[in-house]
């Protein structure tokens, strides 16, 4: 028999008549707080008055005392009321000097209390916001540093006749140069997808070609950037003629990037698969990329996907050039899509699957 059987009846009632009693409870509505303020000070006159009906105190000094007994109350009411308030100005004014640590505390379960628990939820917020603000300035910085020098070096080298300006010595310079361009590219890209000013153009269209093409691109782009090309890229879509519904250019924001970074994650002579399934509802889309590196650890699945957040192997934080940048712009696109993406588990190497939701007109 479940706990719900066996509690009494009065027990399990009590929740609903603890709802009815609380426009009435003092301690849970600053409406009835101020309507027992009011009920206690005609009270205590009442009873004054008649305490002076029956001795031989005058009417005047019963008033006085009633004057002052009302006073009394009010100021502790007023006082209980105020409080949270003061405490909640006070606050207001400390973030406003950029001290977001400040937090109310929550003494009472009215509407105030309800007020200084959203108040401390939003002080929060900021804090989160003001902190993640920082860390972006500290992380770009640092990331347009790396490059900028790299270049720099470069330059002077063959200003000061150090080196001479060979093919070799500027196709170094361009490679700082090309990193420099996509960090700055990919933090405007990071910028308008969480500002919400990327729309999407979402359609329906064929998986197969349409990730033959995107895998094609990414082989001839790491051919043109000096990249890895001892890598095979697999492609594996079931069933033939899968259809999807997205924004065909988010999408190869995504797919792109995820490729990518599995290729500088691959052993010698490695392989990455795409893979991709229909998802449950008609129009959807689960797309899988696995490569046979070392894997993500699981404490750092969620960390990969925030920005500038990069994975670690053997506590070492890979050299590859990469911004950290590219699992964050792909996790922000795919939300757009109301998609999930995520690290699942692999045997061997990283499994990163991606799901979009698709359309129900999709097979209309």
């Amino acid at each position: 028999m479940s706990d719900l059987v066996r509690r009494p009846v009065w027990r399990r009632a009590w929740p609903a008549v603890w709802r009815l009693l609380r426009p009435i409870d003092p301690m849970r509505s600053v409406k009835a707080a101020l309507g027992w303020l009011v009920i206690i000070s005609v009270a205590i006159t009442t009873l004054l008055i008649l305490v002076a009906y029956r001795s031989d105190l005058g009417l005047q000094l019963i008033a006085i005392f009633a004057i002052i007994a009302s006073l009394l109350v009010t100021q502790f009411v007023a006082h209980n009321l105020a409080t949270p308030v003061l405490e909640m100005t006070s606050a207001s004014r400390a973030m406003a000097r950029g001290e977001y640590g400040r937090r109310v505390t929550v003494t009472r379960r009215d509407e105030l209390g309800d007020l200084a628990h959203a108040f401390n939820r939003m002080a929060a917020d900021l804090q989160a916001a003001d902190r993640h603000r920082k860390e972006l300035v500290a992380n770009v910085s640092h990331e347009l540093r790396t490059p900028i020098a790299g270049l720099r070096a470069v330059l002077e080298n063959v200003v000061d006749g150090v080196s001479e300006a060979d093919p070799k010595t500027m196709a170094t310079a361009l490679r700082q140069t090309e990193r420099l361009g996509r960090l700055v590219e990919q933090l405007l890209d990071l910028s308008r997808l969480e500002n919400g000013v990327v729309p999407l153009q979402a359609g329906f269209f064929q998986v197969e070609p349409y990730l033959t093409a995107v895998l094609g691109d990414a082989q001839v782009a790491q051919k043109r950037g000096n990249g890895r090309t001892d890598v095979r890229l697999r492609l594996d879509v079931t069933p033939v003629g899968l259809r999807a519904h997205a924004d065909r250019e988010r999408l190869d924001q995504v797919v792109t990037n995820l490729v990518d970074n599995a290729v500088k994650h691959s052993p010698p002579g490695g392989q990455v698969t795409v893979v991709a399934r229909p998802g449950q509802l008609p129009g959807g889309l689960v797309l899988e990329v696995l490569d046979e590196g070392p894997g993500i650890p699981p404490e750092q699945r969620e960390l990969v996907f925030e920005r500038f957040g990069r994975g670690t192997i053997d506590g070492v934080t890979p050299s590859d050039g990469g911004t950290g940048l590219g699992l964050a712009i792909a996790r922000w696109a795919v939300d757009l899509h109301g998609g999930t993406i995520a690290v699942a588990e692999s045997r061997r190497g990283c499994r990163i699957r991606l799901t979009l939701p698709g359309n129900a007109k999709a097979n209309s």
